[in-house]
């Protein structure tokens, strides 16, 4: 982590290489973020480049340099829900699905279904942890909500689907 905050004091006194190497660093996850929340591939480069100008703008208002990821992941989500809000889509959460499952279309739309039917708080908490991969205490400090309220939504997202969707499927088998 010492290159990391090394890379940000850099990138705050306006070494535009260090900022570049901050977000190359990350850039995956961030793709990954923004593809799963977003319908497309275009507009997830959009949400990923405009989360990427607002990061360089802002730098200078992060206060933790070690949050770096953290900081910029958040910024990616906020302009992923714009984008959502904006064009009123819908999540495509493709690799959920076990691998036999996979080309059954109904499936996936009925899981999608499932997963846009949860509250905003339960939906965000199973994406930051099953597909941003994210742990319990990270995404406890990107939310900034304590542990224990990280784990019981977790715990609870999954129960609902379990509960309402999933009774004999076998399609919530996640066990992290």
């Amino acid at each position: 982590m010492g290159s990391l905050k090394a890379l940000v004091k850099k990138a705050k006194k306006g070494d535009g290489e260090a900022f570049v190497s901050l977000v190359k660093q990350y850039e995956d996850v961030l793709y990954r973020t923004a593809s799963r929340l977003l319908n497309n591939d275009e507009d997830a480069a959009d949400a990923m480049q405009d989360a990427i100008i607002s990061a360089y703008e802002k730098l200078h208002t992060l206060k933790n340099d070690e949050y770096f990821n953290t900081w910029i992941c958040k910024i990616l989500i906020n302009k992923c829900n714009g984008l959502l809000n904006k064009n009123k889509n819908i999540l495509e959460i493709n690799e959920y699905l076990p691998p036999e499952k996979g080309n059954d279309e109904f499936q996936k739309i009925e899981f999608e279904d499932a997963l846009n039917s949860l509250n905003e708080v339960y939906r965000l908490s199973l994406i930051l942890y099953y597909i941003v991969g994210l742990n319990v205490k990270e995404i406890s400090e990107f939310l900034k909500e304590p542990e224990g309220t990280i784990k019981s939504r977790l715990s609870r997202a999954k129960s609902i689907l379990r509960n309402n969707y999933y009774k004999n499927e076998g399609v919530m088998n996640y066990e992290k």
